[in-house]
């Protein structure tokens, strides 16, 4: 694969971070959560954000949901997700 490029089975770091709620609330079809957790195996960044998401929702002792955050928070926590992410210091 080329920089960027993604086969249709696998999962962008992108796409992981948007299902990544209805993964933790065990919420995604059998498909979309094989294909989930396959990405998992190969990219340490996203198993680390998936750790942070969990502890936060731990911490924050409710379930994490979409239509209950702020989109700006929504945003901004994905602006700093994507930048940390193309970070050549990893």
């Amino acid at each position: 694969m080329k920089g960027g490029e993604v086969m249709s089975d696998e999962m962008s770091c992108q796409t992981m971070v948007e299902l990544v709620t209805a993964y933790l609330e065990d919420d995604l079809p059998a498909s979309e959560r094989d294909r989930f957790e396959r990405h998992l195996t190969v990219c340490p960044g996203c198993v680390e954000y998936l750790a942070q998401m969990r502890v936060t929702a731990r911490l924050s002792g409710q379930r994490l949901r979409e239509d209950t955050l702020d989109p700006e928070y929504r945003h901004e926590l994905l602006s700093v997700f994507r930048s940390w992410r193309n970070d050549p210091r990893g």
